[in-house]
């Protein structure tokens, strides 16, 4: 039997009962609902101060606290260091210049002090001698020569500690020269020249320029001293220099490793620690202690991980208990369901007999008395007969219904090619009577129950065949396409058609569209199919754009190509009664 589509007190629809074609135009199928996600709410975890545990040892200071902390003592230490560092190597620069710069060149001002005393005694006596103008200059040149380099050492060492000695040689050694000119050369070169040396006069100069000569030695001496104190400073401040660097490379090192013990102590233990306990927890230890020695953020952490696991553990509680009731809620529902389906089942078979009763009864009397009933009694007799038959179309199709899922024989690998043949030979009086063309396109193999495909296949096309429009031979297509693990059907046909919005209301049980007195059934018919299609592990849909503007109905429903749920689990439908 076939579901009716209009309701009593409702017009006709504009729609048609059958399915869509898997080719280009198909609409998809409805969007599956991603699978509700499980997720545990309530308030956020506050844990009163009295649970909190009080800090003791390094759990009562914060990392932000340690961290500055030792940032400020690493810091003093580091800056010391190259204070340390950059002062020595300042000292070891500045007596490297004193050497350098000024101690030596100073002894070189002192060499040529003593050459311009020697040479000024040299040109005065040629002068003496000879009168030459060239000796007279020589002698002012080397008077001069003598006065620059005095000048020069004493700006070359005024700032060199230790310069007074050297500073006390050479005032002596100048005036001793001064005393010299004057008593000698100066008068000497004042004269015309060339009138030799009064003997006196020269054994006088010779004493005087011995004396300055005598002079030039502790000036040497001094310059000497005051070079070997000057390089003995330098070689004192490199070694420490050498020494403040060390002490400065070593203290960065001691620092980085400072630093890493304290990461490794502040940082990575307790982590490490509260991972290894965590861990323990999470593989199903939850007796398991999280107290943590280590900071105060640790020790606050440890608390609230162990606040969470106490709440899980909890709801934990709660879950299992509340699925211990829904699994006896659900074994109840299920044992329920099967005393209905088997009350249905019974009820349906029981009602058989006194339905033929009634029915064949309610004939007999019209055979026999016919003649002596008037036309309201024959008129009652066949309002009889058509409830009986009625009640018994219906009692057969709420027996098919119930018995999907309960009856099965489900095979590995089904020839719908077969399924849809046999289909068409159960409908071959209705085809023959409507002149209904019914094409089927290549099919596959899919695993199910042959009886209940078949009855799929049966109730879509005598609905498109029943549902036709007045004039016009019905024609019905139905074809498949491969869609991931699954096939896709279609069934189109040329009918009435269906509105959208009745796109859900058809798939329920006893709902017709139209009057019965204008289309036959029970309203039993799609609500079978999409029972049979979810058995099957399918869905089913209305298409309400399949045929574009023309007139019709397009269904889809899909088919997996692996084996129904029910029949790995075994479950009730197997050889039911």
């Amino acid at each position: 039997m076939t579901p009716g589509r209009t309701a009593p007190d409702e017009p006709p629809a504009t729609g048609s009962p059958a399915g869509d074609a898997a080719g280009g135009g198909a609409a998809p199928p409805p969007a599956k609902e991603p699978a509700p996600k499980l997720r545990i709410t309530g308030p956020a975890v506050v844990l009163p101060e009295v649970d909190v545990p009080e800090a003791h040892g390094m759990s009562r200071l914060r990392l932000v606290q340690i961290y500055r902390l030792g940032s400020v003592v690493l810091g003093l230490l580091l800056l010391l260091a190259f204070v340390q560092a950059g002062s020595a190597l300042y000292q070891n620069e500045r007596a490297r210049e004193h050497l350098i710069n000024k101690v030596d060149p100073a002894a070189l001002e002192q060499f040529r002090l003593s050459s311009a005393v020697t040479t000024q005694d040299a040109a005065i006596r040629d002068y003496a001698q000879d009168g030459g103008a060239a000796r007279l200059a020589e002698y002012r040149a080397a008077v001069r020569q003598e006065a620059a380099s005095a000048a020069r050492m004493r700006g070359l060492l005024s700032g060199v500690p230790g310069h007074e000695t050297v500073f006390r040689s050479l005032d002596k050694a100048l005036d001793d020269s001064k005393a010299w000119r004057t008593a000698y050369a100066d008068r000497v070169a004042a004269g015309p020249g060339a009138q030799g040396l009064d003997p006196e006069q020269s054994r006088r100069a010779r004493q005087l320029l011995n004396q300055v000569r005598g002079d030039m030695t502790p000036l040497q001496a001094g310059i000497t001293a005051l070079h070997e104190q000057t390089a003995g400073e330098l070689r004192s401040r490199a070694d420490t220099a050498m020494w403040s660097t060390i002490v400065a490379l070593t203290l960065v090192v001691v620092a980085a490793l400072a630093l890493a013990v304290l990461f490794r102590r502040t940082v990575l233990t307790p982590a490490s620690l509260l991972t290894g306990r965590v861990r323990a927890v999470a593989q199903g230890d939850f007796g398991h202690p999280l107290d943590v020695p280590g900071p105060a953020e640790f020790a606050e952490l440890s608390v609230i991980i162990d606040a969470m696991r106490n709440r899980i553990i909890d709801e934990w509680r709660v879950s299992v208990e509340s699925t211990r009731q829904l699994d006896e809620q659900t074994e109840e529902l299920r044992r329920s369901n099967a005393e209905l389906e088997q009350f249905a089942y019974v009820a349906s078979h029981d009602l058989q007999e006194p339905l033929r009763k009634v029915a064949s009864f309610c004939q007999m009397i019209e055979r026999r008395y016919g003649d002596q009933l008037d036309e309201r009694g024959q008129q009652y007799i066949a309002f009889a007969v058509d409830g009986a038959k009625r009640m018994q179309a219906l009692i057969n199709d709420l027996l098919s219904f119930s018995r999907v899922g309960r009856m099965s024989a489900l095979e590995e690998s089904l020839d719908l090619n077969e399924v849809a043949q046999h289909a068409l030979d159960n409908v071959a009086a209705l085809r023959e009577e409507t002149g209904a063309e019914v094409e089927i396109g290549e099919l596959p193999h899919v695993p199910g129950d042959r009886a209940q495909l078949t009855r799929l296949f049966q109730n879509l096309v005598g609905n498109a065949i029943k549902f036709r429009r007045e004039g016009v031979p019905p024609r019905v297509t139905i074809d498949a396409r491969r869609s991931g693990d699954e096939w896709e059907f279609r069934c189109a046909d040329n009918g009435i058609g269906i509105e959208p919005r009745y796109s859900d209301r058809i798939f329920l049980i006893f709902q017709r569209l139209h009057p019965r007195d204008e289309y036959t059934g029970t309203g039993i018919g799609l609500a079978l199919c999409k029972k049979i299609v979810e058995f099957h592990g399918g869905r089913i849909w209305l298409d309400p754009d399949g045929h574009g503007d023309d007139p019709g109905t397009v269904f889809h429903w899909t088919l997996s190509t692996r084996p129904p749920a029910h029949a790995d689990s075994g479950g009730a439908g197997h050889n039911g009664q």
